[in-house]
């Protein structure tokens, strides 16, 4: 497995002084090339590790799979790096269970995702409103406005790798009733975290997921709430705001869309009847 961070030597500036070099650590970002049967499906810049799990999320995401079931094993490709090299270890082939209809790639795609935007490569917006097996708008979940406040603090507080790096979006699960953090996943790419999260979910049979939110680090474009609807879950939560399209899906699906959660404030732009108020007299 690859290395998730790097140390390299930079010159800190100071505007007057004379440069210092010092030692920084980087988040790595390498190609993960994700095959079926043998066969090139996408690739995407990640951080290594969790691998499988983004694998899975991605083909839930892409409407593959809803089920664990319906995943039956993953393999890195390659061996031992030659000349003392390490092997990466950047391509993973997933072996679909029998009866599951393989993904087939076709001209509305070029599968290829970058770190910024997994969706970058679809060729209109019809071609990513991917039919969910989920209904999330019949999910009777509600979240306390207070706790929806303390969601991006304690993830951040679980950020270990950015707390070396300062480079990594995260992802979360918390499970609505009993408050719990399920998992969290960093990367260099926003949707890659939530593809961690959602594979993880997948892997340990908790799709759909109900009852949940997924709380970003970032900002909410289309694509995580695309993802969010396709895991069934009904309550996507970011630190910062939210795109007019993403607005309109989660509108059109029923799903609550939760921006600039920031101290005791947040906006809501859907399904506003999902986060609970006690107002103070």
């Amino acid at each position: 497995m690859g290395r998730i961070t790097v140390r390299r030597a930079v010159a800190k500036v100071t505007v007057g002084q004379e440069p210092l070099r010092r030692i920084d650590t980087l988040a790595v970002e390498e190609p993960l090339e994700i095959r079926v049967a043998g066969t090139p499906l996408a690739v995407t810049m990640r951080t290594p590790g969790h691998d499988v799990e983004l694998a899975a999320g991605f083909l839930v995401s892409e409407g593959v799979i809803g089920v664990a079931e319906e995943f039956r094993s993953a393999i890195h490709c390659g061996g031992p790096g030659t000349g003392g090299e390490v092997n990466e270890y950047n391509v993973l082939d997933v072996a679909l269970a029998p009866g599951v209809v393989p993904p087939s790639p076709d001209v509305t795609r070029n599968f290829y995702t970058t770190s910024s935007c997994g969706m970058c490569g679809k060729a209109s917006i019809d071609a990513v409103r991917t039919v969910s097996r989920f209904d999330v708008a019949a999910d009777p979940v509600a979240v306390g406005a207070e706790d929806v406040t303390s969601y991006p603090d304690r993830l951040r507080a679980e950020q270990a790798v950015f707390d070396k790096t300062g480079g990594l979006h995260a992802a979360a699960l918390f499970d609505v009733a009993s408050g719990e953090l399920l998992v969290l996943r960093e990367d260099v790419g926003r949707h890659n975290a939530v593809d961690k999260v959602i594979g993880w979910a997948l892997l340990h049979g908790r799709l759909p997921l109900r009852g949940v939110v997924l709380q970003v680090s970032g900002r909410a474009s289309f694509e995580l709430v695309q993802k969010a609807v396709m895991a069934g879950i009904p309550i996507l939560s970011a630190v910062s705001a939210p795109s007019s399209l993403a607005a309109e899906l989660a509108d059109d699906a029923g799903l609550t869309l939760i921006g600039f959660v920031r101290g005791d404030h947040m906006n809501v732009y859907s399904q506003p009847q999902r986060v609970r108020q006690e107002v103070r007299v």
